[in-house]
């Protein structure tokens, strides 16, 4: 595996994070998470993120980000591992990950 795969999150690190039980988190506003999203994903902006902290520590799962092109998930798994989140993949633009995600 590249280095580019593991900054960013491949498609077998992101399969793997699925079948650990990997919750995605889009980190884009409400509006535009509703225009489409993966499905099951929980919609937390990135403005809300470190409100959030307890609920995703509390979800005990490895967490998947996503936003409209991959720029927000830097900022957030940033401030999810530095909470001690260790299990967070960028999974970029939602779109792009749908397709990493084969659907």
């Amino acid at each position: 595996m590249n280095w580019l795969s593991n900054i960013f999150g491949g498609s077998s690190i992101i399969r793997q994070a699925l079948l650990d039980g990997a919750i995605v988190i889009d980190l884009r506003t409400a509006y535009e998470y509703d225009q489409g999203h993966v499905p099951r994903s929980l919609n937390i902006p990135i403005d809300r993120i470190k409100a959030d902290i307890d609920r995703i520590r509390d979800l005990k799962k490895p967490v998947i980000l996503c936003c409209a092109t991959g720029s927000h998930c830097w900022e957030a798994a940033e401030i999810l591992r530095g909470v001690g989140i260790s299990r967070v993949v960028n999974g970029g633009g939602w779109q792009s990950l749908l397709r990493k995600m084969g659907r």
